[in-house]
């Protein structure tokens, strides 16, 4: 322990004077190389973070009694011992025990050491190759996985070999996406059972009034996340203008001004932020929805539409699953065609390849048909490399431009957040289009023809496992 004391010793010392650098004094490069150097310094701090909490968890084991570790110090659970200890939250403590419990030896029952649950997502922690994040992501969604009809011990190593490479390069939530890809490519039946426990948790809680404001949390399903999303995803289109305002805000968003040729008209101009046009949209669905019926005047109305995904396979068998666009968890079959026969849903089609089969006519700019298929097919996410905005805000791009004649339609397009629009017309990044489906690299990579990489990341196309 000595040897153990004095290393962490010296390392405090070195993170001290890291502490206290004064970081305006950095160059734009050596700022970088700090911050990538600072993270990996705590990529290994966490791996030594959640082995220790696994093993205090071990200690302290229900069965030791009096024995056990927590007990010890007068705390019944390990989870309360390590937030009293380490001053860290009742989550951060229970996070870092189901972490570190898959990624330690684990004894057997006739006494032997067994290898870790997942040993070479392990190997790659000690290593600082991966961050906490993207390990309990692979080890929540290969855990869900396990049992399924396709989850093999070969299947899950590269399920898990995979995950743990993208997470070397990649942010978390990347992980998450393939993660929850290869679950579903393994265990294709569990979408059912998955959906009902999901369901099984949905609620809201109203807190008492305070100061005439009510709060209301919502644990909601998805195919309520998705109506709530649709709705609130309608506030900010800049086409549809100022809607739903009070008479209140009608007055301060009404102004006059003076053309040239002397006419006056008038402007309205939203007062409202974000959040309060979101509220007001809420409250002008459920207002109508409490009405029923569709006499109201057209500014009472929700123009959000919901998109659900599905392919043709499961389609007609009714088997397997689907996706709802604005929803990261994927969703049984059976209930998508509830969804599209009762609730008015908006379903597409897509081939086995992520092709959609349909989406309307195809005229010069992008049409809510155009742009629902290529979310179907690229993915309820932006098309270029790390962009996590949803896709129903997105901007049209042609991928061949349209002042080059590039035609409006879904083989020449990808959606993209104003941002890496804009990046990709200053050279950022290139894509093209092979077979119908977008592929993208970065700029700097222009001599290596490898370094086009597929670019659609639709949920429907599971991470496939080798062996069956």
């Amino acid at each position: 322990m000595t040897e153990i004391r004095e290393a962490i010793e010296q390392a405090a010392a070195v993170l001290g004077v890291l502490a206290r650098v004064d970081r305006s004094t950095l160059a734009d490069s050596d700022l970088v190389s700090l911050l990538e150097a600072e993270e990996a310094l705590g990529r290994l701090a966490d791996a030594c973070r959640v082995l220790t909490a696994a093993e205090v968890a071990d200690r302290s084991r229900y069965e030791l009694g009096v024995a056990g570790l927590s007990m010890q110090y007068s705390q019944r659970r390990a989870v309360d011992f390590i937030e009293q200890r380490t001053r860290t939250s009742k989550a951060e403590a229970g996070r870092r025990i189901r972490i570190g419990a898959a990624l330690r030896a684990r004894q057997s029952l006739a006494g032997g050491m067994l290898p870790p649950v997942r040993p070479i997502l392990a190997e790659a922690l000690t290593q600082g190759l991966v961050g906490v994040d993207s390990a309990h992501m692979i080890i929540h969604h290969l855990g869900q996985a396990t049992g399924g009809s396709d989850a093999t011990p070969a299947n899950m190593d590269a399920a898990e070999l995979a995950l743990v490479g993208l997470a070397a390069t990649n942010p978390a939530e990347d992980v998450a996406d393939l993660a929850r890809r290869w679950r579903d490519g393994l265990d294709p039946d569990g979408a059912e059972p998955r959906y009902d426990q999901i369901v099984q948790s949905r609620l809201v809680r109203v807190s008492r009034e305070q100061g005439g404001i009510t709060r209301y949390t919502i644990d909601a399903a998805p195919p309520l996340a998705a109506v709530l999303q649709a709705a609130l995803t309608d506030s900010i289109d800049p086409k549809a203008g100022p809607r739903f305002l009070s008479d209140d805000d009608q007055a301060r968003a009404t102004t006059q001004i003076v053309e040239r040729d002397g006419i006056k008209v008038e402007r309205l101009t939203d007062p409202r932020s974000l959040g309060q046009k979101q509220y007001d949209i809420l409250e002008a669905v459920f207002t109508a929805g409490l009405a029923a019926t569709r006499d109201q005047a057209a500014d009472q109305r929700t123009v959000g539409m919901v998109t659900a995904i599905i392919g043709l396979k499961d389609l007609l068998d009714s088997t397997g699953y689907g996706i709802i666009e604005g929803i990261d968890e994927v969703i049984p079959a059976t209930i998508i065609q509830q969804l599209a026969c009762e609730t008015g849903f908006e379903p597409i089609i897509i081939g086995n390849q992520g092709q959609p089969l349909y989406h309307g006519t195809r005229i010069r700019y992008i049409t809510p048909s155009q742009r629902r298929a290529l979310i179907a097919r690229d993915g309820d996410r932006r098309t270029a490399k790390g962009c996590r905005k949803r896709a129903a805000t997105a901007h049209g791009h042609h991928v061949i431009f349209a002042s080059r004649q590039g035609p409006t339609n879904i083989d020449n397009m990808v959606l993209l957040c104003p941002t890496h629009h804009a990046a990709l017309h200053q050279g950022a990044f290139e894509i093209q289009m092979i077979n119908g489906m977008p592929w993208i690299r970065d700029s700097i990579d222009t001599t290596n023809n490898h370094a086009w990489k597929p670019a659609s990341n639709t949920r429907l196309s599971p991470a496939t496992p080798p062996h069956r």
